[in-house]
């Protein structure tokens, strides 16, 4: 079943990842797994944007057309996706130093479920208040470097000290290539490509 390990990462992290690893799924099945839970984000700044209206401090809430809203959510969804598949890029390009072989379907595996919470937050800009959907995204990130920490020992099979290493170099990583996204986002905003405002 598509996405069944979610609720294992989020009751029992450590079990699940050992069960993740004893029984690899297939490059597909951790594809279908991006793809859907990238759709949560997608699909629900979607309709804050064009519908309900961002609610930055006092005032009437900001909304952008439905036109502006279906290109930013198909953006949103691409550098989502792009993101987690360079995200394992890195992982397995990594593993070397760290005295480990992983497959890619392995890398993929450990950077779809690390993104999960990332990636289901989404669902809060259903109340689009910004300092919610910040606070709800601040514990997501901590949720999800917390299973990058404890899901590398296992996914990779190298020692605790040494997934600990390989983790920080995996969150920097990441960290920078989120800078990325934004930095490209915010030129592409610069170039004419920023959202069409309606009252």
């Amino acid at each position: 079943m598509i996405l069944n390990h979610i609720w294992g990462l989020y009751a029992h992290p450590k079990d699940e990842w050992q069960t993740i690893e004893k029984r690899h799924e297939s490059l597909m099945y951790s594809l279908v797994h991006i793809l859907v839970v990238a759709l949560i984000p997608a699909i629900c700044g979607y309709y804050a944007a064009a519908h309900i209206g961002w609610t930055i401090g006092v005032g009437e809430p900001i909304k952008v057309s439905q036109s502006s809203a279906q290109i930013m959510a198909v953006a949103m969804y691409v550098a989502l996706v792009t993101g987690v598949f360079a995200l394992a890029y890195l992982i397995q390009w990594m593993a070397k130093t760290f005295d480990s072989k992983p497959s890619f379907v392995q890398s993929l595996e450990l950077a779809a479920y690390t993104a999960t919470p990332i990636l289901m937050v989404g669902i809060t800009t259903l109340f689009p208040v910004l300092w919610f959907v910040a606070l709800a995204g601040l514990a997501a990130v901590c949720y999800s470097v917390y299973l990058l920490y404890s899901g590398v020992p296992i996914m990779m099979n190298i020692p605790e000290e040494k997934g600990f290493i390989y983790s920080s170099s995996v969150v920097t990583c990441g960290l920078v290539l989120l800078v990325a996204i934004m930095a490209l986002s915010a030129m592409f905003w610069t170039m004419g490509f920023g959202p069409e405002y309606v009252s």
